[in-house]
């Protein structure tokens, strides 16, 4: 199910000031996706997430989800949530701890007054979906964190909603069993024919569960894209710098060689992707992540893209070092490969790759 978003405009007040947690927000959530909106806390996703869903009242704008539109201000139409057809996954997951499994999944069917047969079936078909057939009797205090993310998934999908909504539902999970609960969770959502939003402030998550990606600040969309494309190719400095370490290095354009062009900076002269088209001449600011940047104990400085630096910090990681290496006076951050002989203070080579740095506008 499809979900548009035209106009929407969300204001607080706070000591007197207004705060614009929503600012015209125009957005086209596409049918049977994993759509993630992302980004720093404060920048407006969840109160994009509950104006959908229905919890929060806009100030301005429209809503459709499917062909029903359910907010316009212009309309005056308000659908509420309950008629709305949406499930939606907690941060909290809202686990009631007096059930067991089975009554927190049936109780949204135990609302529509459903038949008990009825019941018993979809309840038995959501619980072996979510890999807990067995666990209908355990009561929910008895189960791990993942275990209960998994019960308030089932409860959201019993229902078969046309759309389900998650918000930062891993965020109480520690790091391993989040990864775990990550990967399960992508499972699931790929295998269902739905269309799932999903809000996170975590960079790793939506790069992992997403099919697409909404990057938000200050209460406005700033990019849409899928995962590869938005970490790849970014347009914006912001998205860049936000969806994962980025060396941003500042530069004028010399000259263009096909896809690619030359950037002179204080580092020297780089060679990038250019998927914006920047003319020659024009200010612009390169994007290489550390991860293409190899390095090297010894060789010969010289040669495109090229350049030897001063170890400034070295951190040791496990699978690697973190290292920040001096240029000039350009501050450069990347990996190292622990078989790779470096001490701080010393010497290294650096090369960037030249299919994997790419311009942005300055």
């Amino acid at each position: 199910m499809e979900i548009r978003i035209r106009g929407l405009t969300r204001d607080y007040f706070s000591e007197g000031k207004r705060i614009r947690a929503l600012d015209n927000v125009d957005l086209t959530i596409p049918a049977n996706r994993i759509f993630t909106l992302l980004g720093p806390s404060g920048c407006g996703k969840t109160t994009l997430l509950r104006c959908i869903v229905g919890l929060e009242t806009p100030d301005a704008g429209e809503i459709a989800i499917g062909d029903e539109i359910v907010w316009s201000t212009e309309k005056g139409i308000f659908v509420p949530p309950e008629k709305r057809g949406l499930g939606m996954v907690f941060q909290t997951y809202a686990i009631w701890p007096h059930m067991t499994v089975f009554e927190n999944v049936a109780f949204p069917l135990k609302c529509r007054n459903m038949p008990m047969e009825e019941i018993r079936i979809r309840v038995a078909r959501f619980l072996e979906f979510v890999q807990l057939d067995g666990f209908e009797n355990r009561p929910a205090t008895k189960l791990s964190g993942g275990q209960q993310q998994r019960v308030a998934l089932a409860r959201a999908l019993v229902a078969e909603p046309k759309v389900i909504l998650f918000d930062e539902p891993l965020s109480n999970l520690d790091a391993k069993l989040r990864e775990e609960t990550r990967k399960e969770l992508r499972r699931f959502l790929a295998g269902l024919n739905i269309t799932a939003v999903y809000v996170t402030h975590d960079r790793v998550e939506a790069l992992a569960l997403s099919d697409l990606i909404a990057i938000m600040r200050a209460g406005r969309i700033v990019e849409v894209g899928d995962p590869k494309q938005i970490y790849f190719r970014s347009g914006d400095r912001f998205v860049a710098d936000f969806i994962g370490r980025a060396n941003l290095i500042k530069g004028k354009v010399a000259a263009l060689e096909g896809s690619h062009a030359v950037i002179e900076t204080d580092v020297g002269a780089i060679v990038g992707l250019n998927p914006r088209g920047i003319e020659p001449g024009t200010e612009a600011m390169l994007c290489v992540r550390p991860e293409f940047i190899r390095t090297e104990a010894t060789g010969v400085a010289g040669g495109r893209n090229l350049f030897r630096g001063k170890i400034e910090t070295l951190l040791f990681i496990g699978e690697a070092y973190e290292g920040e290496i001096r240029i000039g006076d350009t501050l450069v951050t990347t990996t190292i490969s622990p078989t790779v002989d470096v001490v701080e203070g010393g010497d290294i080579f650096l090369s960037f790759d030249t299919d994997h740095c790419f311009l942005l506008p300055a």
